[in-house]
């Protein structure tokens, strides 16, 4: 399955932007969907994650803030993203994961640039 995320741009501080992960393929079957971020320099953080069931997990650094949610019937994963701060400026990427040690199943795709200005 191919992912392809979209959605990032630039935002001002305390503003909002949605994420979206299409999947070239079904995603009924993949147990765990993440969203990481990377900055330049700096190794890939898992930001969310969520699991077929709905349950969903986040890192402290967005949690409250960030959102993840799944629609099966539409092959695509999505991260709401809102009270932005600069430092959630970063390349977003989307991933399955492995069920027990959340470690990325597939090739990481181009990802989408979010941007945060002060």
């Amino acid at each position: 399955v191919q992912l392809q995320a979209s959605g990032g741009g630039l935002v001002q501080a305390g503003g909002s932007l949605r994420l979206s992960c299409a999947a070239s393929g079904s995603i009924f079957r993949i147990d765990v969907m993440g969203w990481h971020r990377q900055v330049p320099g700096k190794q890939r953080q898992l930001v969310a994650y969520i699991t077929n069931r709905g349950d969903t997990n986040y890192a402290d650094s967005v949690k409250g803030r960030f959102t993840i949610s799944r629609d099966n019937a539409k092959n695509t994963v999505y991260l709401q993203m809102n009270s932005l701060k600069p430092e959630d400026t970063a390349v977003y990427y989307c991933n399955a994961l492995t069920a027990m040690t959340l470690q990325p199943r597939g090739s990481w795709g181009q990802g989408t640039l979010v941007t945060v200005s002060s």
